[in-house]
């Protein structure tokens, strides 16, 4: 029996022939398990044990910051090596191939690749919000609305729209790609978040005193990158679970 640190952050791949009888138990953190085609399986917690054998995991990896630490079980019966069992001999040679028995793990590449495709999708989105947006402004100021707020008697620019979605839709891609990291149903939990915080969105129009006209149309503009954003950052966040139901 022996126990796998990983660090926060931290990949340590699994090698099937030497890995496939071993019986693993998380004894401390977080443990996300990576899939075959390398996205990111379910998130196991402190105290859930499972069996490597056919299950198809290539690699276990550590979402959280703090070390994570695996106990891992073989078993001892069958013939020796040396005066050493079997699976010992395996567990050293995997901890060699680990970088010195696996203190010093590798970054998660796969997860920085899913990231980097996670923020070019948010970027495309969020130019794409904002030019809906300020394209629904200036077709709402054509029809009549003046978007004239009563405090100061000003009316909200076309540029002001365009840029207060670009913040909130900034603030969006954070959102998701912290989900991302920590969270084992990122999807989910980004739908929740964003739909929550649109709803919440739609509150102040009716509290700024506009005429009807501009309230209609502010809580028009805010339903507009929402549109764009939420689904498009939640399907970048799927999982190969979340595509089979």
């Amino acid at each position: 029996m022996r126990t796998l640190a990983l660090r926060g952050g931290g990949r340590v791949a699994v090698v099937a022939a030497e890995w496939r009888d071993v019986f693993l138990v998380v004894t401390r953190g977080r443990v996300q398990l990576e899939l075959r085609d390398g996205e990111p399986g379910p998130v196991l917690g402190r105290g859930a044990g499972f069996w490597l054998r056919g299950t198809g995991v290539r690699a276990l990896r550590n979402p959280g910051r703090r070390t994570a630490r695996v106990r891992v079980v073989a078993p001892r019966s069958g013939p020796s090596h040396a005066g050493q069992h079997i699976p010992n001999v395996l567990w050293r040679n995997a901890m060699n191939s680990m970088n010195n028995a696996g203190a010093v793990t590798r970054p998660a590449s796969g997860r920085t690749s899913r990231t980097g495709r996670l923020a070019l999708s948010g970027f495309a989105a969020t130019l794409a919000a904002m030019a809906a947006t300020t394209l629904a402004a200036a077709l709402a100021q054509a029809v009549g609305v003046d978007f004239e707020l009563p405090d100061g008697g000003e009316s909200i620019p076309l540029p002001g729209f365009a840029v207060v979605t670009g913040f909130f839709s900034i603030v969006g891609c954070v959102i998701a790609v912290a989900l991302l990291r920590w969270s084992a149903r990122p999807a989910e939990r980004f739908v929740w978040t964003a739909v929550s915080l649109t709803a919440i969105s739609l509150v102040p129009p009716f509290l700024s005193g506009a005429n009807a006209a501009t309230i209609v149309a502010l809580l028009g503009l805010h339903l507009v990158p929402a549109a764009v954003m939420i689904p498009t950052l939640a399907r970048s966040l799927r999982t190969p679970a979340d595509r089979g139901r």
